[in-house]
């Protein structure tokens, strides 16, 4: 089996920190349980990135490009009501089949304001960055309109809201979410 190079060893870093910090947050998850994950050296990690705040970042940036990615590709060509619906569609897809994916965005918003509380601005600047290029790839399909925008991303965060607080699809909190931001199917725990 051939060696992994630094630059895949660092991905597998990436992706296996998106899960742990996903389920524990910034300040409950070890890096010695993502070394462990991805099957490396604490020290070894440390070669990879200089400490846990930059695999924390790195690993809220992928979830921002992951996210972005998504909306990109499903409103290819699209205007409108139809990429509204087609950029909602692929998100709720995403977050039931890597619930994951939507687990970190929850983490590193708490990140955020932990941070900036302790004094700490760069969590902030990185997130608040990522979110503005969130912004801008769902806007320019959306018309350009800001009040379409603000209510598409204002729908996302209730979806995301309500998904990680486990109502099941059929409840009637989804009810008023228009059909391609509701989940699809039952919640699992």
């Amino acid at each position: 089996m051939a060696r992994m190079s630094a630059e895949e060893r660092r991905e597998s870093v990436i992706r296996a920190a998106m899960t742990e910090f996903a389920r524990g947050g910034y300040h409950g998850t070890s890096t010695e349980a993502i070394a462990r994950r991805v099957g490396v050296s604490q020290p070894y990690l440390f070669r990879l990135f200089p400490g846990k705040k930059a695999i924390f970042l790195a690993a809220a940036e992928r979830c921002v490009e992951d996210t972005i990615r998504t909306f990109a590709e499903a409103s290819e060509g699209l205007e409108g009501e139809e990429a509204l619906h087609a950029m909602a569609d692929a998100y709720t897809k995403v977050i039931e089949e890597r619930p994951e994916r939507l687990l970190m965005q929850m983490q590193v918003y708490i990140a955020v304001r932990a941070a900036e509380e302790e004094g700490d601005l760069e969590f902030g600047e990185s997130v608040r960055a990522g979110w503005m290029r969130l912004w801008d790839t769902v806007h320019l399909p959306l018309g350009a309109d800001v009040n379409e925008t603000t209510t598409f991303m204002a729908y996302g965060m209730l979806v995301n809201c309500l998904f990680a607080m486990g109502f099941p699809s059929e409840h009637r909190v989804w009810e008023g979410l228009y059909p391609s931001a509701r989940v699809k199917g039952r919640l699992e725990h």
